[in-house]
């Protein structure tokens, strides 16, 4: 039976896979693991009931499931705060900042409306480990807590979530923003009704796109997986950066003054240079996935800035941030974690850093950008292969390394199998796009020969 939880909580159809019944189950199960304030039978232990913050995006399918939720909580004697729509990282803040016992998230971030997911967070606000969210899953079939009476939760509205958020994000700032145009697109998503107002707060000029959420339109032609209608409104309104959150709006990717994208790698070398500048880049380390860019690794070295690496996912980042005790990492797609303000990434802090460093330094995102120099990278998805062999093929191997000795200093080469389906994802980074391409197909080529389903050992 595959595992129920996937990369980043519980994703999917929303009434479909995603149902009432799974996401009240879900809520009655980490009740039992996360609710650290009883015993097994329901009864008090510490004086107090436990408490969970619960919040949600926009998307309609979220208004039937944060009830459900709710009401898993609350009966299973769970004292819930409803803090409505916001961010992931502002519901990570608020279990941290409340002393809450849990947190749960309702949506699924970048995906269409149709979709939805659950996401748990323990106390201080930090995402779960693989094992405890076994442990959930584990519970769904166990029996639930049943308390009676006066030990049932409580249901409140956390009347002053989003302030106690905005407080927090204009806290973490070096410099005010006052003089920078920014055009900020919340996809039509939970950064809506906040991510206008910070940057306003934080004394930028603000026009704002993609923040009239209606439930369905969510992530629709909008947001950080359509760039092309923020770099039409920057150019459009001359504004010096424009700013794209995801439906979430725990990523934050951007475009400069000239319409060009500045992705999650760029947007960490800048940060990383800036940081280490100032003396507040932990260890002179900067945390980031296999994926990143060639050029930030070359960036990073030409700056005495050390990359640490790890597998590609933001829960990985976040286990090296916090094992060695780092203060900067992320992804490429945009998920930046700065460990000494958010457990997670957080795209409304992320971009109100970045225009901080433009507004400190005098200099347009162009400039602060071309601290590192991105190589072509080209991604090729082999399906339907058997990706637990790849590891093993000799043939493959040696492909690699030839491939890897034609490029010398000036490539890369990564192999990897998918998690969660039979794919084999063929990366190649080159000086050159025509090198990077031919390449990519070459190995994506010998993969599929050596592992595809008619392939002969």
């Amino acid at each position: 039976m595959p595992r129920l939880f996937g990369t980043d909580g519980v994703r999917g159809l929303a009434n479909g896979d995603l149902t009432v019944d799974l996401a009240l189950g879900l809520a009655q199960a980490a009740a039992v693991v996360l609710g650290k304030g009883r015993v097994a039978d329901g009864r008090r232990a510490s004086g107090r009931r436990p408490i969970a913050v619960v919040a949600r995006d926009p998307r309609i399918s979220g208004e039937f499931l944060s009830s459900a939720v709710t009401a898993g909580l609350a009966s299973s004697g769970v004292d819930v705060f409803d803090a409505g729509v916001v961010p992931t990282p502002a519901l990570a803040f608020l279990v941290g900042d409340f002393k809450a016992d849990l947190g749960v998230m309702i949506s699924a971030s970048h995906n269409p409306a149709p979709d939805n997911g659950i996401k748990f967070f323990a106390s201080g606000g930090t995402k779960l480990p693989d094992e405890v969210e076994d442990r959930i899953e584990t519970a769904l079939a166990a029996p639930k807590l049943a308390p009676k009476g006066g030990d049932v939760g409580r249901i409140r509205r956390f009347a002053d979530a989003e302030d106690r958020y905005v407080v927090h994000l204009l806290s973490t700032l070096p410099h005010r923003l006052d003089g920078v145009h920014v055009v900020i697109d919340c996809a039509n998503g939970a950064a809506a009704g906040i991510s206008p107002q910070v940057f306003t707060d934080a004394g930028a000029r603000v026009t704002v796109i993609g923040a009239d959420p209606d439930g369905i339109n969510i992530n629709d032609g909008v947001g950080s997986t359509h760039l092309d209608t923020l770099a039409a409104a920057v150019l459009e309104h001359g504004a010096d950066v424009g700013i794209a959150h995801d439906g979430d709006a725990d990523r934050c990717l951007a475009i400069d003054a000239a319409g060009n994208v500045v992705d999650g790698d760029q947007i960490m070398a800048i940060l990383a240079v800036s940081m280490a500048e100032r003396g507040v880049l932990t260890d002179r380390t900067l945390v980031a996935t296999v994926m990143s860019n060639l050029g930030l690794r070359r960036a990073m070295a030409a700056h005495d800035i050390r990359m640490l690496e790890t597998a590609v996912g933001d829960r990985y980042v976040l286990e090296a941030l916090g094992e060695h005790a780092l203060s900067l990492g992320g992804e490429q797609s945009g998920h930046v974690i700065m460990t000494k303000y958010a457990t997670t990434g957080d795209g409304i802090l992320t971009g109100l850093h970045i225009v901080s460093e433009m507004a400190r330094s005098g200099k347009s995102l162009a400039e602060l950008a071309s601290v590192m120099t991105v190589y072509p990278q080209v991604l090729v998805n082999v399906r339907d292969v058997d990706h637990h062999s790849l590891a093993s093929d000799e043939v493959i191997a040696r492909a690699v390394i030839d491939a890897e000795a034609e490029l010398g200093d000036s490539g890369r080469v990564l192999l990897r199998p998918s998690g969660t389906e039979p794919m084999v994802r063929v990366m190649v980074e080159a000086e050159h796009q025509d090198v990077a391409d031919s390449m990519a197909q070459q190995l994506a080529e010998i993969v599929r020969e050596r592992l595809g389903a008619n392939a002969t050992a």
